[in-house]
């Protein structure tokens, strides 16, 4: 069984295993003040252009979206959120357990525009309501797309015309920059983001996200926030060592181009066998519409995730693609997936 479930089911990259191992015995002061630490921070500095910057590592995703959320917002103050967005589907109503409401929109292909965010300021007039305050966005988004620069460049001018403040998870990040009709850099998202996070998890990493704060008046007191939120490591060694491999050189857009160009050979190969797509999804993440009866025949060979039944017979499937998958594995999934086209 192959599974293309997500981007995280393998370890890490070899490159990774060995910094961690070869740095095994050292001993380091903790709590994200190591050298390794304090190293990659000034090389994420670097890579992004900007030394007035605040970098916290994290170790996941949730734990970066509810400590930054809660840490930036006041207690009457609400995220406004996809309704695809990943703090409102897969993360336990973390955010809401903070204290926050989350403000749905519904959305076509993953994406907030900023017509919809007026809406919602219209809505919530006063303060009888919950005070919409913090745009959620996550580039790629739950369903694959991305947001190019223009579209970031759009929301962030509505962002501070309205006075919101304008955050981005970047669990798959990496996978976004590195698509061809992105037009985005890590430069770009300091200039038009408050806080955003390059994700580690998914790209090659064991565990960790880099929060970047770029705003001053989200950064006072941030350690505070991530201790109480159980997001400061005592061996933050750890993130720090990952982020220094993975920034040293290219190895983080190249392990993102990887999984961008095998996933590109799963949409090219389906769309050849005439499956049509739930999105139009340029990055790792692919979603092809597919009979539920070549579903079962393929289940018996690779794992995936089934998601939104399309008609009686027809379902959405997930197929995810990482640094680590080989091409071999596309190819074998291509190669059945036509020859049990012609059996079902």
């Amino acid at each position: 069984m192959y599974s293309f479930c997500n981007d995280y089911s393998e370890g890490a990259h070899p490159r990774i295993l060995k910094a961690l191992i070869d740095t095994n015995l050292e001993q380091t002061i903790g709590y994200g003040e190591d050298r390794y630490t304090l190293e990659a921070i000034e090389l994420l500095r670097k890579h992004i252009g900007r030394h007035d910057i605040d970098i916290h590592l994290l170790p996941g995703g949730t734990h970066t979206n509810l400590t930054a959320i809660s840490a930036f917002l006041r207690p009457h103050e609400a995220v406004i959120a996809a309704e695809t967005a990943h703090i409102l589907v897969h993360e336990t109503g973390a955010i809401e357990a903070t204290g926050h409401k989350v403000i749905s929109i519904q959305v076509d292909d993953g994406k907030l525009k900023p017509s919809m965010l007026q809406k919602v300021l219209e809505e919530h007039c006063d303060e009888h309501m919950v005070k919409p305050r913090l745009v959620y966005i996550s580039n790629s988004t739950e369903v694959g797309t991305i947001y190019d620069r223009e579209e970031i460049e759009q929301l962030s001018s509505f962002c501070r015309k309205n006075r919101l403040l304008f955050f981005m998870d970047g669990a798959r990040l990496g996978s976004a920059l590195c698509c061809s009709n992105s037009g985005l850099k890590l430069a770009d998202l300091a200039k038009w983001l408050d806080a955003f996070y390059i994700g580690g998890t998914k790209n090659g990493a064991l565990i960790g996200e880099a929060l970047i704060i770029c705003r001053e008046d989200l950064k006072e007191d941030f350690r505070f926030h991530m201790k109480q939120k159980g997001a400061l490591l005592a061996k933050g060694r750890i993130l720090g060592i990952q982020f220094l491999e993975l920034f040293k050189d290219d190895l983080y857009f190249e392990l993102a181009r990887h999984a961008n160009d095998m996933a590109m050979l799963l949409r090219d190969g389906i769309r050849k066998a005439g499956f049509d797509s739930l999105t139009d999804s340029p990055s790792n993440q692919q979603f092809p519409i597919l009979p539920d009866s070549l579903i079962a025949s393929l289940q018996e060979k690779y794992m995936f995730n089934i998601g939104t039944r399309i008609d009686p017979d027809h379902s959405v499937i997930r197929l995810v693609t990482s640094w680590a998958t080989p091409k071999e594995a596309v190819q074998d999934f291509i190669a059945d997936l036509k020859r049990l086209q012609n059996v079902n």
